[in-house]
């Protein structure tokens, strides 16, 4: 890491967060936003506070930080889409059960499902755990309306096959009533939701990402030193097309603000390696090439529902002798997270995959509250880290072609 002695420092911030596949209004990230803040200060002997923001806009909220002896201001804004996770989400249950045919088929057929196995398991299982945790709860069904049939027969003869089938679809409401806690149908929909095009893209979701760019552009048009967008999870490959169409259309030209991009969680493959997905790999590519931005990826092993380590431009067979990045980095769990927070955290897949958005007790490098609202760019902050000696940046996927065939 280089000297921080005479470098230039960040004042004011302008921060877009792209969620993931989400359903819940974005006020959960700020509140999310406050508490692990307030812990990650306390920690790290620095100070931040939470307020709420002032002014049009997406939904956000103001930050004020002192750090390394300076005073940081943030404006962090939630690029919302829930609205749409919502409507895809809102199917009944036999569309589910027609969506997990379709998606399984899809990624099966097309060699993508295999290409993903030579990445990490993790993401895979995670992938596969809705389908079969959804064929559980259909048998399971099945079963009690054999035991209702067979305990009703005596008596009401065929009779009895009505009340079966309203114990079974009691039973399969019930499951997906406490999929707040299974998580199947949430996740069957995520997947579904990607592969629904083979890879393309949907398109109310290309007219969000129209707003989105248009967001950004606005803000690089301010008086802020660094504008950062961070995509988490599947709000990743969000970010790679909305920054590609961003500077392909000149909006970083007079190279002020600074402009930086921060992935974290990143599911990218299971996207990227879809046939359809010209448009996103062509993205990749493009945007690992530039030299107006700077791009770090973070994701840990731990997180059983990302592609750690996996250079999403490199496995998805578009990198280029002239790609500059990301900067592919490990947030590292077992090491910044005491043992005894690590054994409490392991076994909780999904709030594992929210780490990068909170407090370490064990902080190393990557501090997400000093990144949004320390005084350093993010370029700084990792220039000359070396790249995770473990990543993956052999070429996977089966589909590379960034045009149409």
């Amino acid at each position: 890491m280089s000297s921080q002695t005479n470098q230039p420092r960040v004042r004011k911030r302008r921060v877009f967060y792209i969620p993931g596949y989400d359903p819940i209004h974005p006020r959960r990230y700020r509140e999310l936003y406050r508490k692990e803040s307030r812990a990650q200060a306390e920690i790290s002997g620095y100070e931040v506070s939470v307020s709420a923001k002032s002014g049009q806009g997406p939904y956000g909220w103001h930050v004020r930080s002192h750090q390394d002896g300076a005073e940081v201001e943030s404006d962090i804004d939630v690029l919302v889409w829930s609205d749409i996770v919502r409507d895809s989400m809102s199917t009944s249950i036999p569309a589910t059960y027609v969506q997990l045919i379709r998606t399984a088929w899809i990624y099966i057929a097309t060699g993508t499902l295999w290409r993903l196995m030579r990445l990490r398991k993790g993401p895979v299982i995670a992938a596969l755990y809705p389908v079969g945790m959804l064929v559980v709860q259909l048998a399971l069904a099945v079963v009690l309306a054999g035991i209702v049939i067979a305990a009703l027969k005596p008596v009401l003869t065929w009779g009895a096959v009505i009340p079966a089938i309203v114990a079974a679809g009691a039973l399969m409401r019930w499951f997906r009533k406490i999929d707040n806690r299974l998580f199947a149908y949430y996740l069957m929909h995520d997947y579904a939701y990607s592969a629904q095009l083979r890879g393309a893209v949907p398109a109310g979701l290309r007219s969000r990402l129209s707003t989105f760019v248009a967001l950004i552009q606005d803000a690089l048009e301010t008086d802020v030193d660094e504008v950062l967008v961070v995509g988490h999870s599947s709000g990743a490959h969000l970010g790679v097309m909305v920054l590609a169409d961003l500077i392909r259309a000149g909006g970083v030209a007079d190279q002020r603000p600074k402009l930086s991009f921060l992935t974290l969680g990143q599911v990218v493959p299971m996207v990227s390696f879809l046939p359809n997905a010209h448009d996103l790999r062509a993205d990749l590519q493009f945007l690992a090439q530039q030299g107006d931005l700077s791009w770090v990826d973070v994701s840990a092993p731990g997180d059983g529902c990302a592609f750690a380590l996996c250079d999403p431009v490199g496995v998805s067979g578009v990198a280029t002798e002239g790609a500059k990045w990301p900067l592919v980095l490990s947030a590292a769990f077992t090491q910044t997270l005491s043992p005894e927070r690590w054994q409490a955290l392991r076994w909780r897949f999904f709030r594992l995959h929210f780490q990068y958005l909170c407090a370490f007790d064990r902080p190393g490098e990557y501090d997400y509250f000093r990144i949004t609202a320390g005084p350093r760019f993010l370029q700084q902050r990792f220039e000359g880290r070396a790249p995770s000696k473990s990543r993956i940046e052999r070429p996977v996927s089966k589909y590379r072609s960034i045009v149409p065939t």
